[in-house]
């Protein structure tokens, strides 16, 4: 009877393990095992992360702008982060990528929300429009929390008070990492969280 007492912290622990995010980052270290912060100088201060565009890497990186990838092997997860574009920014871009290419994408603009899927029999790996969402605004110099819930064919998209749910087969493939990159302005980014 003495190994019930050990038995149930083993149990507890294996508990919140299961429950414990795939990833967590709080931006409190420059630098994070899973994080590659790319094309741009990014600072790590107050909990975010913030960049502004430098128009020279810009085009030296053939018009792609700064960029957080996450390295993280997933299929079904829910990613949730926060983020503050300035006036000067053109577009803040949300992808799931698997090891042929993108996967699922989200990209903001200035005329709302545009939710791309990227199937994989598509020649020169095109995307397919899943909508349009006028309603889906980032509000220049304030903090949106926006949540992306992958699950099978299935994007479940939160931005803000709006929610809607996509579907198209090539959500379901196996995903290999995650991205949240802007073009023009700068742009800060927050609680990146990804659960099961």
């Amino acid at each position: 009877m003495r190994s019930t007492p050990a038995l149930f912290a083993l149990f507890a622990t294996a508990a919140l393990a299961a429950d414990a995010p795939l990833l967590k980052d709080d931006f409190s270290a420059p630098k994070m095992e899973t994080r590659r912060a790319a094309r741009g100088e990014w600072k790590f201060a107050g909990n975010a992360a913030t960049c502004t565009q430098d128009d020279e890497l810009y085009k030296k990186n053939k018009d792609h702008g700064p960029i957080l990838f996450y390295d993280l092997a997933y299929t079904d997860a829910a990613i949730r982060f926060a983020v503050k574009p300035d006036a000067a920014n053109k577009s803040v871009v949300f992808t799931a990528n698997g090891a042929e290419g993108h996967v699922f994408r989200l990209v903001f603009s200035q005329a709302g929300m545009g939710v791309r899927a990227f199937p994989p029999e598509e020649k020169d790996h095109k995307s397919i429009s899943l909508g349009n969402e006028k309603a889906a605004m980032l509000k220049a110099g304030e903090w949106t929390q926006v949540s992306v819930e992958l699950r099978g064919s299935k994007a479940t998209v939160k931005v803000g008070d709006f929610s809607k749910t996509y579907e198209h087969g090539s959500i379901a493939r196996a995903k290999t990492n995650l991205s949240v990159g802007f073009s023009y302005g700068t742009v800060g980014v927050r609680e990146m969280v990804v659960e099961k």
